[in-house]
């Protein structure tokens, strides 16, 4: 059982571009289709995940290792999701040194952006309305929807600090829902 923790993180810390909430999806369907997390219960791991200091990913795998072997669980899958970063980092550092001014370097990076905006994208569409049985369009989607737009309007076009609208964004929440 190590060795599979190990080798899903592994292979998940390989393939995970655009930060920990682009890659929830693929650790959701490797952990599910495993059988070892209930799709409820991933969920609330990764909600867990979120309130813990540190990368969401990162988080879900220690969490997971943890919920299958404990201690070593946690510390096996951990290794598995940052090995492949570290290495990657020690590589890139060094070509980068080297080819910092290329301009096809740079425009790899801008092409980059809009496929993992849509991860991104996807993470949150599936992780709103993924497990609830509620219907896509309803009043409380409309609600979301709504305090989104303002958060995202109070942030760019007002420029209020991010951790007010969060506190504005919680209290529109408690309020409405």
């Amino acid at each position: 059982m190590l060795l599979k923790l190990f080798l899903v993180f592994l292979k998940v810390g390989l393939i995970s571009f655009g930060g920990g909430y682009a890659v929830m999806a693929l650790i959701q369907r490797e952990v599910t289709e495993k059988g070892w997390i209930e799709p409820e219960k991933f969920q609330e791991i990764v909600t867990l995940a979120g309130m813990a200091p540190g990368p969401i990913a990162t988080n879900t795998a220690t969490l997971i290792g943890y919920s299958q072997m404990g201690i070593l669980g946690a510390t096996i899958s951990t290794i598995g999701i940052i090995l492949p970063s570290l290495f990657i980092v020690i590589l890139c550092s060094a070509f980068f040194l080297r080819m910092q001014n290329n301009q096809w370097v740079r425009y790899s990076f801008y092409g980059l952006r809009p496929i993992i905006t849509g991860l991104v994208i996807y993470a949150a569409i599936h992780f709103g309305f993924g497990v609830n049985q509620e219907p896509l369009f309803s009043w409380s989607t409309f609600g979301m929807l709504i305090v989104c737009a303002i958060c995202l309007t109070a942030v760019t076009k007002y420029k209020i600090h991010p951790f007010r609208v969060i506190l504005l964004a919680a209290a529109c929440g408690i309020i409405i829902f």
